[in-house]
């Protein structure tokens, strides 16, 4: 857990002394985080950007509690104007879980498995055309043995972005992947989230979004989904804190989730 928050606090550290800078810069950084719907821009040529933090997740049923601590990072590297280089892991990982029945109770702590992937920035806003990006992702199995997953995962999104009147703004990313259950056997699921933002000044921003990261069969685990919300803080053009709110809305996902994030780039 210490090692979470520090990795968050440092790079809120390195946001500080510039704080006073100006937050209308046209060349804002656009985070990713937070919410499931990731921005179709990328950071550009020779940029490189953080976004780090800490999430808790918690989860009850009559089978059982869990509460999840970890520290999703994901490191963006620009190779050109409209492609970037992705490294991304949920980072430390520490699951709880306890029978309600027999109070038993099991700690596993470790480091989840890390994605690298690529993302395309495809065209740009016109008219009532979105800005488009596409993203290629893999999840390889390099965790902690007991947070590890099985074999290469891949991931394929697409996202839309539209520009609304009023200050709002639209996010649409449906995408597809295949994963692999605890026996190696693989299985295809659908991706879908839409995101409605809304600018309250310059430099505060919120959201609301529906999200289902995964939507397949029950026998692969079934269709997980949530309500988010969140609000974005602009501290400079260089510096973006954040901070979401999720509900599951079934008993696949977690009933409450709550992440504070930072993000920097340079």
């Amino acid at each position: 857990m210490a090692h979470a928050y520090s990795t968050a606090f440092l790079v809120a550290a390195l946001c500080l002394p510039l704080a006073a800078a100006a937050a209308d810069d046209d060349d804002a950084i656009n985070p990713d985080q937070p919410g499931l719907v990731e921005s179709s821009k990328v950071v550009g040529k020779g940029r490189l950007q953080l976004e780090t933090g800490v999430q808790w997740d918690r989860q009850r049923d009559d089978d059982g509690h869990r509460r999840t601590l970890t520290s999703p990072t994901l490191l963006r590297i620009g190779v050109g104007e409209s492609t970037e280089l992705r490294i991304e892991t949920d980072g430390r990982t520490i699951l709880h879980e306890s029978d309600p029945a027999t109070g038993a109770h099991a700690v596993t702590a470790g480091y989840a498995d890390t994605d690298v992937g690529l993302k395309w920035h495809l065209a740009d806003a016109q008219g009532s055309a979105p800005s488009v990006g596409v993203l290629l992702h893999a999840t390889l199995p390099s965790g902690s043995r007991a947070l590890r997953g099985h074999g290469l995962r891949p991931s394929l999104r697409a996202v839309g972005e539209w520009e609304l009147p009023h200050g709002l703004s639209l996010g649409l990313m449906p995408g597809l992947a295949i994963d692999s259950d605890d026996n190696g056997a693989r299985y295809g699921y659908g991706i879908l989230a839409a995101s409605l933002g809304k600018e309250f000044t310059e430099r505060l921003h919120g959201f609301v979004e529906l999200a289902a990261p995964q939507i397949t069969h029950a026998s692969h685990g079934g269709t997980q989904a949530s309500v988010d919300t969140g609000l974005t803080y602009l501290v400079n053009s260089n510096c973006q804190l954040d901070v979401a709110l999720n509900h599951g809305l079934n008993r696949r996902t977690p009933d409450l989730s709550l992440a504070f994030g930072v993000s920097i780039r340079r």
